[in-house]
C-alpha cells in the first residue's frame, strides 16, 4: 500500500464518518480493532462513535493535518461543535468548543486496527 492509497482510504473512511454512514464501518476497521489500547472489535468501535454522535449532535471531523507512512497515518483532527452535557469531565453543557485530535492509526490488511488518540482538554478548559 503506498502513502497516496493510505490517504485516500483514510479520507473515505472521515468522510463515511461525517455522513454518520456507519453501516459500512467493517470496510475500515480491522475485527481486532483497539483505541488507546482497548480492544474492541468492528462492534465496539462502532458502539463508540454512535456515542460520540449522540454526545456531541454536530459533530464533524475537519482534518487539518495527514500524515500517511504505510501502514501508519498520523492526523490532526479540528472541532468546532457543542457537546450536550458533559464531555471528558467537563461541564460543557451545549456551549460552542473548539479543539484538536492528535491521532494516530496503524491499518492492517487496508482496515484501521490501532488507533491512539489525544484530545486536547486544556483547549476546552480554556473556553470554559
Amino acid at each position: 500500500m503506498t502513502p497516496t492509497d493510505l490517504s485516500s482510504i483514510y479520507r473515505a473512511y472521515i468522510a463515511r464518518l461525517n455522513a454518520r454512514d456507519l453501516q459500512g464501518l467493517a470496510k475500515f476497521v480491522h475485527g481486532d480493532a483497539s483505541h488507546n489500547g482497548r480492544p474492541l472489535g468492528v462492534s465496539g468501535y462502532r458502539e463508540m462513535l454512535e456515542k460520540d454522535f449522540r454526545d456531541i449532535p454536530d459533530l464533524f471531523f475537519d482534518v487539518e493535518l495527514l500524515v500517511c507512512e504505510p501502514p501508519h497515518v498520523a492526523s490532526r483532527i479540528r472541532f468546532d461543535c457543542s457537546p450536550a452535557g458533559q464531555f471528558l469531565g467537563l461541564p460543557v453543557n451545549g456551549r460552542h468548543i473548539s479543539f484538536s485530535e492528535n491521532v494516530f492509526y496503524e491499518f492492517r490488511d487496508e482496515k484501521i486496527v490501532h488507533v491512539w488518540s489525544v484530545l486536547d482538554k486544556a483547549a476546552i478548559e480554556a473556553q470554559l
